[in-house]
């Protein structure tokens, strides 16, 4: 008999980032594998992304407030998590990670956390307040969720590094896992050619290609100034067909913001803004760019990323993509700083790439994702991490005398 595993998180619409698309990848390897996969998330039952889930799913909430506090979870958790041989825990910082912790502390389930980047210390530098804010209840809650977690897994070394970084006390049983997806899917000519008649004025373009949440960490904002100073330093011959796609939810404060700019960069004929791409509208987008974009102040792991590799397509990446190492070993695109210098020798080291070079860097990006990113062989890692710490379940956390009193003020 196959496991039994249980994912938790906050919701399942696909707005809010790459962890649930990569539950829903890995759960299909797991049914091949004669694993089962659900789901308890913090949306309430009128959740429209509810009904599009191939995975089953147990709505818990709606969750209350921006920490989407949902009284039904713990009770749920306590009536149903013997049910699985364990749970995984996706992100920190709202009540789905907490209330895994109350209702499983004590029940010898085991339970397991992906931080997914929420521990980088980018966020304690970006935003003071809220780091000041987290930093009060931190001993209280996240503290004790990765403190008695059987193991707290990270994507890369990098992000294990930083994570030790923001918050003290900090004590976890730590183990980096390989991290991947799927990868490009379906008929690559029906899929540009779908791609191409929704947006016809792309057709013959050299296309920089942004396909993300369209969040200020992204860098979207050094993007448009780089691609601006582009066209003012470059032979127009060289630069007169090159246009950029801009791919996620658009309707932010944020998006509006980069519109406006936009706007005033006078770069309104050069971006196509799609909004939120999924199936085959998205592999028709990889397929038809050039290069893959992405100014990142902070990217734990970076699933598009992997994905523009598994299209064949290289990526113009900050080193504040953890990922950025893996990429630049294998040749499969060019690593630069994440400030507006280094936004324009990306693309710079893009035009004044040959089209040799460029084929064959299309190519070191297949091997790249096929060799590193492939989520059969992240898959196997993870079963392996699981089966460690299951088995090791009883010497997690740490001795009862360093806990305190804290479990009993909750």
């Amino acid at each position: 008999m196959g496991l039994r595993i249980l994912h938790a998180i906050i919701t399942v619409n696909p707005a809010y980032g790459g962890p649930i698309q990569r539950i829903i990848q890995a759960s299909r390897e797991h049914r091949r594998m004669g694993n089962s996969i659900e789901i308890v998330t913090l949306d309430g039952p009128d959740e429209r992304s509810l009904a599009q889930c191939e995975v089953i799913c147990h709505p818990v909430g709606p969750g209350f407030g921006k920490y989407r506090y949902a009284p039904r979870l713990v009770p749920w958790l306590r009536a149903n998590a013997p049910k699985y041989d364990l749970v995984i825990v996706n992100g920190i910082w709202n009540y789905i990670s907490f209330g895994v912790w109350r209702a499983l502390r004590d029940s010898g389930i085991p339970y397991f956390v992906f931080t997914h980047g929420m521990l980088d210390p980018y966020f304690k530098q970006r935003y003071p307040l809220k780091h000041f804010k987290k930093m009060l209840y931190w001993p209280w809650a996240d503290y004790r969720v990765l403190r008695d977690a059987n193991a707290v897994f990270f994507t890369c070394e990098e992000e294990r590094l930083l994570a030790r970084q923001s918050f003290r006390p900090y004590h976890c049983n730590e183990h980096v896992i390989s991290y991947g997806t799927a990868g490009a899917v379906g008929n690559p000519d029906m899929q540009r050619e779908l791609f191409l008649s929704r947006f016809p004025h792309l057709r013959g373009k050299r296309i920089l290609l942004f396909l993300g949440r369209i969040h200020e960490k992204k860098g979207i904002d050094l993007t448009l100034r780089a691609l601006a100073q582009c066209i003012q330093d470059t032979p127009r011959d060289k630069i007169n067909d090159v246009r950029l796609i801009i791919a996620g939810p658009d309707d932010s404060e944020y998006a509006r913001a980069a519109k406006a700019l936009c706007y005033e960069l006078q770069l309104t004929e050069r971006v196509t803004w799609t909004g939120l791409l999924d199936n085959d509208l998205k592999w028709g987008a990889f397929l038809v760019s050039d290069a893959f974009v992405l100014n990142s102040h902070q990217e734990n792991f970076g699933v598009a990323v992997a994905e523009a590799l598994s299209a064949g397509l290289p990526t113009l990446i900050t080193d504040k993509v953890n990922i950025w190492r893996e990429i630049e070993q294998s040749g499969a695109g060019f690593v630069d700083k994440d400030d507006l210098a280094g936004a324009v020798c990306l693309l710079h080291r893009w035009l004044d790439a040959s089209r040799r070079e460029w084929a064959d860097m299309r190519t070191r990006a297949r091997q790249c994702f096929t060799s590193r990113f492939h989520i059969a062989r992240s898959m196997q890692s993870l079963l392996d991490a699981l089966a460690i710490y299951t088995v090791q379940q009883g010497s997690t956390g740490v001795a009862a005398e360093e806990q305190l009193e804290l479990d009993e003020n909750i």
